[in-house]
This record gives structure tokens, C-alpha cells and sequence, in this order.
């Protein structure tokens, strides 16, 4: 599935040491699920989190939902073990956490082989070399650890995330300049569906591609927001239609509701409709 079409509205922070929890993912209506060796896994169940999810994603049932590894940091004790685990993993991709320097995926590169790699950004420094970080030939997608970021931004919480702008528009420069896919970071009161939809209807105004979640009940809210409206699919076809009847007759331009349509509107529109379309498959 092309990249930019392929869904991720929702992608769900999992830990990798409960079982439960894995089985329980199956039957998400997630469009990605990460997979979570880090933050989400005590220091005492590290390495018995390896072996309990190898074991959960070697036995599937994951559908086609994209399967990302989190693992730990490579400066940390557990780091080279977890990317050694999950490069053996029946995973779409390793996420590296706090990434700041491209060396940091080459060192990733050399433990995983050819698997594709996603970024945590997280950090001033992170943001700071967003271009080259997502120029890095093995990475394929960044992940918003806004959690993170707030702390080392020393900010105060504001529900329109100023503090944050800067750095997450460096992150969406980045990401969009190499065709990369980019996540927003979570929302941490998972119970506040009002304040959820508020942050997704942003993040997807912004670009972002989807929402990185902690509940499961924050899926449908995610969902709902990251997918294309019925408005906006009727408008797609429309442009689509409109212009290539103009191409067609080789007279005037084509304009839809009062407004003309190019052709990057026309690219803009089969985008829209073939996500809408890989939506829809998933759904099946």
C-alpha cells in the first residue's frame, strides 16, 4: 500500500509484557499498534517482555494493522538486546526512542538490518535536526513524544499547545519534505473525549497523519478525526470529475463550487479518496 494512503488515524501504545493486553489488540479497530518495550515495561519484566511479545506477534492475529517495536534506548542496558529481539520479531518496524542524531538510526541500522525504522522525537535537540533524521534512508516514519517534549520545554499545559508549535512544525517540515508518516503525541486524559477530539481536529488541521493513544477508548475519536469526511469525499470526486471533463474538452478550467481547480487539487483529491479507500478495507 503506498505510504501516503495507508491509514494511521490510530496508533495504540501497547505494553509488550502483558499478555491480556496483546490479545485484546486483535480486536481493536486500530490502524497501527506500537508495540511498547520502554516506558510501558518495568526495569524487573524487560527481558521477559521480549520473549512475551515475539511470542504474541509470531502468533499474529494482528490483521493488517502496521506493527511497531518500541524498544529501549541504545544507551541504556537494555537497548542492543531489545533491537537484536526485535529485529528476529514478526514487526513492520523498530521505533528508537528520544532520537537526536542520525547516528543514532545508524547504530539501530547495524543491530536490525534492512527493517524500517521510526523515530520518538522528543527532545530540543531532536527537533533541532528533524531534516536530517528524516532524510535517513532506513526511516520511515517519526512518532511525537509530547510528554517528553513538554518537560524538557519546562512548559506549562495549554490546551492549543503553543509552547509546543515550534517544534512539532519542525518535525512536519521534515516529515513531509522526505514523504515520511508523522503521528501526533498522546492525550493523556484518556476519559476527556471532548478535549481528544479538540487536539485530533488540530493535529490533523496541522498535517499529522494520525494520533498516538494510550486508551482504547480513544480509538473511535481518532478514527472519526484523521478520516476523510463524507464532505470532503464528495468534494474530491467532484474536482476530479470537473477537471478531467475540462482536460477533456480541452476548453476553459475547471471550477468547483466557485473555486478553480489545478491539478495539485486533483492530486490532493485522489489522495483523499484513496485513503478513504484504504479505510474502507481495513474495515472489512
Amino acid at each position: 500500500m503506498d505510504q501516503r494512503a495507508r491509514p494511521y488515524r490510530s496508533v495504540l501504545y501497547i505494553p509488550g509484557s502483558k499478555d491480556r493486553a496483546l490479545e485484546k489488540a486483535r480486536g481493536l479497530p486500530v490502524d497501527a499498534i506500537i508495540f511498547d518495550l520502554e516506558d510501558a515495561v518495568a526495569p524487573d519484566e524487560k527481558e521477559n517482555a521480549r520473549a512475551t511479545l515475539a511470542a504474541a506477534l509470531e502468533q499474529g492475529g494482528y490483521g493488517s494493522r502496521m506493527r511497531i517495536v518500541r524498544i529501549n534506548g541504545l544507551d541504556t542496558q537494555w537497548g542492543e538486546a531489545d533491537a537484536k529481539a526485535a529485529a528476529a520479531m514478526d514487526c513492520d518496524a523498530v521505533l528508537l526512542p528520544k532520537v537526536e542524531s542520525t547516528a543514532q538510526l545508524d547504530a539501530l541500522a547495524a543491530l536490525i538490518g534492512e527493517k524500517p525504522i521510526w523515530a520518538m522525537m522528543e527532545t530540543p535537540r531532536g527537533m533541532l535536526k528533524a531534516a536530517e533524521i528524516a532524510a535517513h534512508p532506513q526511516l520511515t516514519g517519526f512518532v511525537m513524544g509530547t510528554n517528553d517534549l513538554a518537560k524538557e520545554l519546562q512548559t506549562r499545559f495549554r490546551a492549543d499547545r503553543l509552547p509546543m508549535m515550534a517544534g512539532l512544525g519542525l518535525c512536519l517540515l521534515a516529515a513531509k519534505a522526505e514523504g515520511i508518516v508523522i503521528v501526533d503525541g498522546v492525550y493523556n486524559a484518556f476519559k476527556d473525549a471532548d478535549g481528544l477530539k479538540v487536539e485530533c481536529d488540530q493535529g490533523r488541521d496541522m498535517g499529522f497523519d494520525g494520533k498516538t493513544l494510550i486508551h482504547p477508548a480513544q480509538v473511535d475519536v481518532a478514527n472519526a478525526a484523521f478520516a476523510p469526511s463524507e464532505a470532503e469525499i464528495d468534494l474530491a470526486k467532484r474536482q476530479i470529475a470537473a477537471y478531467e471533463e475540462t482536460e477533456a474538452s480541452g476548453q476553459g478550467v475547471a471550477v468547483v463550487d466557485g473555486k478553480i481547480v489545478e491539478n495539485l487539487h486533483v492530486v490532493t483529491a485522489r489522495e483523499i479518496l484513496a485513503k478513504a479507500d484504504a479505510i474502507a478495507a481495513l474495515e472489512e
